[in-house]
C-alpha cells in the first residue's frame, strides 16, 4: 500500500458523433449486454413473433394449387383441393413431430444447419445452410408480396406500383427488428391474433351459412380470372399426374416457416424446450386448420384466382361468406386489413431467424465474423440489414410478384427438412434410448417424405424458376467453403503456439522512425510529435516523395523557414508516380539487413461523413497496405480531426489555444454513464463515495481483468465498476481467481488504499453477487 492518496477512477467526456446521435434517437438507447437475459419470450407472445410466417401462408398456399389446376381441370380443380390439402397435412404432421425431437436435442438452437452440422460435419451442413438463406430472403419476399396483394384486393382503387409498397414494408421490417425482440414481439403479436381472430369469424359464419342455407354461393365470374379448362374424366379430373404434383408441391408453401422455433429455442423464457415444443405443435395444429379451412371454402365457393394475383382466393371467400351488408363489410375489411398485416410482418419470422443462422455460420468461419457481432439493441444488426437488403433486390426483380417466387419458396424449406431428418436419424442411431426406435421411425419418415417433395419441386418448377435455386445453393455452398478455408488458413499461420515464441522474441538492434508527410500543417506536427516519442531520442527521417516538382519546391523552401526544429527534410524523386511502390523500396531498403524495425508514420487529415469521402484521398491507407507484407516493417496512421478544428471557427466555441487539447477528463460519477446503477445492497458504499485510508463494502461489475504471464510477478487485478466509479481489486501473489471475469458481479469487502496511483483494496474479503452464468453468450437472437 502506499501513503500517497490515490485518484478516483475517472471517465472521458467524449462528445458523440452525430451518426450515433440520430442512431441512438430512432433505435432508442442501447441495451447492454447484461440485459440479454431479460429479452425472452413468452408462448403467447413467441406464437405472435416466431409463427406469423406459417400461419399467414394459409391465405396464399390454397390459391397456389388452384393457380396450377384450374387451367387443366377447371372447377375439377376444386373437387381436388381438399385431398391434396389431406396429403400435406400429414406431410405437416410429420415434420412438426420430427422438430419436436430437433428441440429436445438441441434445446439451445436448433433447426437443420445445426442439426447437420452436428451429425454430418460442417461441410454438410452447408447445404442446408446455403438453402435456409435462399428460405429466409425468399420468406420476405413472399410474405410481402403477399400482404402487397392483400393490400390491392380491399383497395382496388389504390393505384401504386406493388414493388413500391412492398420495399417500404420491407423497410419498415427492419427498422422495427433493429430495435430489439422485445418491442418487435408486441408490435408482432396484435396482427397475429387478429388474423386468428378474423379468420375464426369467417369459419363460424360459413358453417352457420352451411348449416343455414345447405351452401355458400359461388364467387362472381369477372375479367382476369384464370382461364378455366374443362374437368375431364379420371381420378384427377382431367389433370396429369405432372399438373397434379405441381399443385401438389405449390401447396407445400403452406408449411414455410416450421423450422423458426427449434431456430430460436434460446429466446423462450423457461423452461424453454418444454415452452418451444408445446408452441411448435400449437403453431402446426392452426396452420392445419386454417389451410384445410381456406381449402374447403375455397372449394364450396368455387373461388377462381385472378391472373395478376388481386383479388386473392381468400379475398373471394369473404366476400361470398361476409355478404354486402354493412356488418359484412366491416368483416370483410378487417379480414383484409389483419390478413395484409400477418403477411407482411409474417417475414418478422427470417428477420429472427436469418440473423441467428448467419451468425452460427459465420462462428464456424463459413461467413464474415461481423455477422456474429450484436448491435445496439442486443440483435445481429448486419443480420438484418443484409437480409432486408437481399429481399429489396428479390421483390425488384421479381416486381413483387407471389406466382414467381413461389417455385424457388419451397425448394428452399423442404431441403431444410430433408436434412433436418436426416440428421436426426443419425443423431439417435448414436445413442441409446427407451424409444429410439419410434423417434427413428418418426424423423426418417421425414427426411423421405421432405425428400420426395424437394425432388417434385425441383422436377415439376424446374423451368418456371426451381433452376435458379438448383444452381444458386451448390454456389452458395462453394462461397461458404472458400470462405472457411481462408479462415483457416490465416489461423494455421497465426497458431496460438507460435505467439509466445514470437512474443518473446529478441528485440531488434535497430529503430528507423520514418514520417511521410506532404505539406506543412497541424497534422503533419502531430504525425511528428508521435514519432519523436516513439523514438524516444533516436533520429527520425522525414520524407516527402516528389510527384510534383513545383509542390515539393513549395515544400523545401518552407521547411527551410521553420523557425524551431533541426529536423532535416528528405525529398525523394518518385517519377512514375507509383507512390505506394516507391515508399515500400524505401522501407525494405532500411530493413534489408534484418536487425533494423522499421516504423512509418503517415498523418492524415480526418473528417467525418461521405463527403469528407470524397474530398479526401485514402493515399494513407494505400501505402500501409502495401508495406504490410514486408519483414520488420510497420505502418501506422495519425489521423487528424479537421472538422473539430472547422466547427470551432465557425461556432467560436472554444479559444484558438484550446483547440489542440485534449479531451476533457471528468470523475467517473460525473458525465455520461455507460455503467448501469446497481441497486442498493445493505451496508454498501457507492465506488465514487470510497476514501482512501477507509475501510469499504462495495458491489460492482468486472469490467475488466489484468491476466499476468508466468514469467511474471503473480499478481490478478480486476477494475470495479457500479456507475457512480472505478476501483482496482488486486489479488497479490495469485495468477487467477476462478469466476472472476468480465461480466461477473461482486461484493468486495476491505481497506481501501493506492495501487499504481489509483483507488484499490488488495487482498479484499468477496463474494459473488449472483451467481456466475457460464452460458451468457448463448444466442439468443
Amino acid at each position: 500500500m502506499e501513503p500517497e492518496p490515490a485518484s478516483a477512477g475517472v471517465s472521458i467526456d467524449l462528445p458523440e458523433p452525430l451518426a450515433y446521435r440520430w442512431k441512438r434517437r430512432l433505435l432508442g438507447p442501447p441495451l447492454v449486454t447484461d440485459q440479454l437475459h431479460g429479452e425472452r419470450l413468452g408462448k403467447p407472445t413467441a406464437l405472435a413473433v416466431l409463427s406469423s410466417d406459417v400461419v399467414s401462408s394459409s391465405a396464399y398456399a390454397s390459391e397456389s394449387v388452384l393457380r396450377i389446376l384450374i387451367p387443366a381441370a377447371g372447377v375439377g380443380a376444386f373437387v381436388l383441393l381438399t385431398p391434396i390439402t389431406g396429403l400435406l397435412l400429414l406431410v405437416l404432421g410429420v415434420v412438426c413431430l420430427c422438430y419436436r425431437n430437433v428441440v429436445q436435442a438441441y434445446p439451445v438452437s436448433g433447426g437443420s444447419y445445426v442439426v447437420s452440422r452436428e451429425s454430418f460435419g460442417s461441410t454438410v451442413a452447408q447445404i442446408p445452410g446455403a438453402a435456409l438463406l435462399c428460405s429466409y430472403t425468399l420468406t420476405v419476399a413472399v410474405s410481402v408480396a403477399a400482404g402487397v396483394d392483400a393490400v390491392l384486393s380491399a383497395f382496388p382503387g389504390l393505384h401504386v406500383p406493388p414493388t413500391v409498397l412492398a420495399v417500404g414494408f420491407v423497410v419498415l421490417l427492419a427498422f422495427g427488428n433493429l430495435r430489439g425482440i422485445r418491442e418487435a414481439g408486441r408490435v408482432f403479436a396484435v396482427p397475429t391474433y387478429w388474423f386468428l381472430a378474423s379468420m375464426g369469424l369467417l369459419i363460424v359464419l360459413a358453417l352457420v351459412r352451411l348449416a343455414v342455407e345447405g351452401g355458400l354461393p359461388h364467387a362472381a365470374r369477372a375479367a382476369g380470372q384464370l382461364h378455366a379448362g374443362p374437368a375431364g374424366p379420371g381420378l384427377l379430373l382431367g389433370a396429369s399426374v405432372f399438373l397434379f404434383l405441381r399443385g401438389f408441391a405449390n401447396g407445400g408453401s403452406a408449411m414455410t416457416g416450421m423450422e423458426a422455433i427449434s431456430n430460436a429455442v434460446s429466446v423462450f423464457r423457461p423452461p424453454q424446450v418444454r415452452n418451444a415444443r408445446t408452441t411448435l405443435v400449437l403453431m402446426a395444429a392452426i396452420i392445419g386448420a386454417l389451410f384445410l379451412a381456406v381449402s374447403a371454402l375455397a372449394s364450396l365457393a368455387h373461388a377462381v384466382p385472378f391472373t395478376s394475383g388481386t383479388p386473392t382466393a381468400l379475398s373471394e371467400i369473404g366476400d361470398v361468406v361476409f355478404g354486402g351488408s354493412a356488418a359484412g363489410r366491416a368483416a370483410y375489411y378487417s379480414l383484409q386489413f389483419s390478413t395484409a398485416l400477418i403477411l407482411i410482418l409474417g417475414a418478422n419470422t427470417s428477420f429472427n431467424g436469418f440473423p441467428l443462422l448467419v451468425s452460427f455460420i459465420a462462428r464456424d468461419s463459413f461467413l464474415p465474423r461481423r455477422l456474429t457481432s450484436r448491435g445496439h439493441r442486443l440483435v445481429y444488426s448486419n443480420g438484418i440489414l443484409l437480409l432486408a437488403a437481399l429481399s429489396i433486390v428479390l421483390l425488384v426483380v421479381t416486381r413483387a410478384n407471389v406466382a414467381s417466387l413461389i417455385p424457388l419458396y419451397a425448394t428452399t424449406v423442404f431441403t431444410g427438412f430433408t436434412m433436418a431428418g436426416a440428421g436426426m436419424v443419425r443423431y439417435h442411431l448414436r445413442r441409446s434410448a427407451p424409444d429410439r426406435t419410434r423417434r427413428l421411425v418418426v424423423n426418417g419418415l421425414a427426411a423421405v417424405t421432405s425428400g420426395v417433395v424437394t425432388l417434385i419441386f425441383v422436377v415439376t418448377e424446374f423451368t418456371r424458376g426451381a433452376w435458379a435455386v438448383v444452381v444458386v445453393i451448390p454456389l452458395l455452398v462453394l462461397m461458404l467453403s472458400r470462405t472457411r478455408r481462408r479462415y483457416q488458413a490465416e489461423r494455421e499461420v497465426l497458431a496460438e503456439e507460435v505467439a509466445p515464441e514470437n512474443t518473446g522474441s529478441r528485440a531488434l538492434h535497430r529503430q528507423e522512425v520514418v514520417v511521410l508527410i506532404d505539406s506543412i500543417d497541424l497534422a503533419t506536427a502531430r504525425a511528428l510529435q508521435l514519432a519523436r516519442s516513439i523514438a524516444a531520442g533516436a533520429p527520425v527521417q522525414v520524407v516527402h516523395f516528389s510527384i510534383d516538382d513545383e509542390r515539393a519546391e513549395r515544400l523545401r523552401r518552407a521547411w527551410s523557414r521553420m523557425s524551431r526544429g533541426s529536423q532535416a527534410l528528405q525529398v525523394i524523386e518518385c517519377p512514375d508516380r507509383r507512390l505506394e511502390r516507391a515508399v515500400a523500396e524505401l522501407a525494405a531498403g532500411l530493413a534489408r539487413d534484418g536487425e533494423t524495425e522499421v516504423l512509418l508514420i503517415l498523418p492524415r487529415r480526418a473528417s467525418h461523413g461521405p463527403v469528407s469521402r470524397l474530398l479526401h484521398d485514402r493515399t494513407a491507407d494505400r501505402i500501409v497496405t502495401a508495406v504490410t507484407p514486408l519483414q520488420h516493417v510497420s505502418a501506422t496512421i495519425a489521423p487528424f480531426d479537421v472538422r473539430r478544428l472547422v466547427d470551432a471557427r465557425r461556432d467560436h466555441a472554444r479559444p484558438a489555444g484550446a483547440l489542440l487539447a485534449c479531451p476533457t477528463m471528468t470523475p467517473a460519477g460525473d458525465g455520461p454513464k455507460r455503467e448501469p446503477r446497481f441497486e442498493a445492497v445493505a451496508g454498501t458504499t457507492p465506488i465514487g463515495s470510497v476514501r482512501h485510508r477507509h475501510r469499504a463494502r462495495v458491489v460492482g461489475r468486472v469490467r475488466s481483468v489484468s491476466v499476468t504471464p508466468w514469467s511474471g510477478v503473480p499478481t490478478f487485478e480486476c477494475t470495479l465498476v457500479d456507475g457512480s466509479g472505478a476501483l482496482t481489486v488486486a489479488f497479490l501473489g495469485r495468477r487467477d481467481v476462478p469466476g472472476i471475469e468480465p461480466g461477473a458481479k461482486l461484493l468486495v469487502e476491505g481497506a481501501v488504499g493506492s495501487y499504481r496511483g489509483q483507488l484499490a483494496v488488495l487482498n479484499p474479503l468477496w463474494e459473488f453477487l449472483e451467481p456466475v452464468e457460464r452460458s451468457r453468450t448463448v444466442d439468443t437472437g
